[in-house]
């Protein structure tokens, strides 16, 4: 027997998207949703990740639009005092099942399923008990696992390991009971750099921590990425203002690097990668401290003594732990329309934010309704990978601010919730700082587009 799930939406995917689209539908419709996901809880990769893990960005920019993370808490201890707090998995994988006991199941407006798969067709199966499921040809299905990250958790390594090589993935690190001569980190992204950092801060010595960096990464300074307006929307006005300046990509990003915006660990190279996480810059100064980088391209094979790269062979100690960091990380499918004829496939809409795009969908979903409307006003951004794609992304996320901002009630919405880095709340103090960014912004957008546009 197949039972009928009697819901308006069918949110197929419960991490960050899929919680953001249904916590904003539900807080301006009388929608019904049946969530699903095939893990066991919500809160997506989270769930499966590393246990050093934390938030790249602040937390005010994470999560749902009507609860904070971390209630805009600035950190007055370590290395970054100061600067606002990054919550660890534990916060998060908490504050995502408090989000769906306390707000969406006491509503009655939405229906969870764990453990259950989607299998097309309007159906899901559990994998549990092997019920079916199925929900009306009237219910609108909402695929919020087109962007999902691939994690190490989840992911092989990309390489051969020969019998007797000790490789492992970064989520058993913590977990090593008898310390090696030396760890070998593959990947350039951020799981890479959380891990050489976690090395070093636990005592390891840098001559015993070596480097398989493929790519050499752009990252953004953490310190101008932060939930005040004068700063974010300064660093914004920068950006624009130096794109339309710059005559190469190459010297868009060492402009930036010149402002304070953009960071690369190694500066006698120019970086191709620029999937841009936020780095600290306490962060950036151990990461410099590891001479041992290996840019011999991918990994091939990994042996006893030996890994072998695309460009050549590396010795390597005999009791080496190889800590696999090389999952793709973000993904990058063709952008498509948001609400397209079977489904509203959710994708970031303002650059790098994706909770936002996320709560903004399901904003747009509740208070309009034709399609091609929310079309118009939710244009997909996509991810960045090379620098001409981050260009791509900043140039289409800021067409799309001017879209959505148009709308006088999405602004207002859009102004009020804090996972909006761009807000700005009408109790805000208008300093004179904020003014001259604001004037500075007015100016500078047009030109930095033109910009942008032309270096693509």
């Amino acid at each position: 027997m197949t039972r009928v799930v009697q819901a308006d939406y069918l949110v197929v995917g419960a991490g960050a998207a899929g919680m953001a689209f249904t916590d904003a539908l539900i807080d301006h419709s009388n929608a019904r949703v049946a969530l699903v996901d095939r893990r066991h809880w919500v809160g997506g990769h989270w769930l499966d990740d590393y246990p050093f893990v934390r938030l790249h960005q602040a937390s005010a920019f994470y999560g749902v639009a009507s609860t904070l993370l971390g209630g805009g808490r600035v950190q007055r201890h370590g290395p970054e005092a100061g600067l606002h707090e990054r919550a660890d998995v534990a916060e998060i994988c908490s504050y995502y099942g408090h989000i769906l006991n306390e707000r969406m199941l006491n509503t009655g407006s939405v229906e969870f399923f764990a453990n259950c798969e989607y299998s097309a067709d309007r159906q899901f199966v559990s994998r549990i008990s092997g019920k079916r499921f199925e929900v009306p040809p009237k219910c609108r299905v909402v695929d919020a696992r087109y962007l999902s990250p691939s994690i190490p958790a989840d992911t092989p390594p990309p390489f051969d390991v020969a019998t007797g090589a000790h490789a492992i993935t970064v989520n058993s690190l913590a977990r090593l009971d008898e310390a090696s001569s030396e760890y070998v980190v593959v990947g350039s992204g951020k799981t890479a750099t959380d891990t050489c950092i976690w090395l070093l801060t636990r005592g390891v010595d840098a001559g015993n921590i070596c480097w398989i960096r493929p790519r050499e990464p752009w990252m953004l300074n953490r310190a101008m990425i932060q939930p005040d307006p004068a700063l974010f929307l300064g660093a914004a006005a920068s950006i624009m203002e130096t794109a339309a300046a710059a005559s190469t990509l190459e010297e868009l990003f060492l402009r930036l690097e010149d402002s304070g915006i953009m960071i690369r660990i190694d500066r006698s190279l120019t970086p191709t990668m620029a999937k841009t996480p936020t780095l600290a810059m306490w962060e950036l100064k151990l990461l410099r401290t590891i001479e041992h980088v290996v840019r011999l391209g991918h990994v091939r094979r990994v042996e006893p003594g030996r890994i072998t790269l695309d460009g050549g062979s590396l010795a390597i100690a005999k009791d080496a732990v190889v800590v696999h960091c090389a999952a793709s990380g973000l993904k990058y499918p063709p952008t498509i329309p948001l609400w397209g004829r079977t489904a509203i496939t959710l994708q970031p809409i303002r650059a790098g934010f994706p909770c936002f795009g996320a709560a903004l969908a399901g904003y747009v979903e509740a208070t309009r309704s034709d399609d091609a409307e929310k079309n118009r006003l939710c244009p997909p951004t996509p991810y960045p990978n090379t620098l001409a794609d981050w260009a791509l992304m900043t140039l289409r996320g800021a067409i799309a601010g001017m879209a959505f901002g148009s709308e006088p009630d999405i602004k207002a919405w859009a102004d009020d919730v804090a996972i909006n880095p761009a807000r700005l709340p009408p109790e805000l103090d208008r300093t004179a700082d904020l003014q001259d960014v604001l004037a500075r912004l007015k100016v500078q957008v047009p030109r930095g587009l033109e910009g942008l546009a032309r270096l693509i």
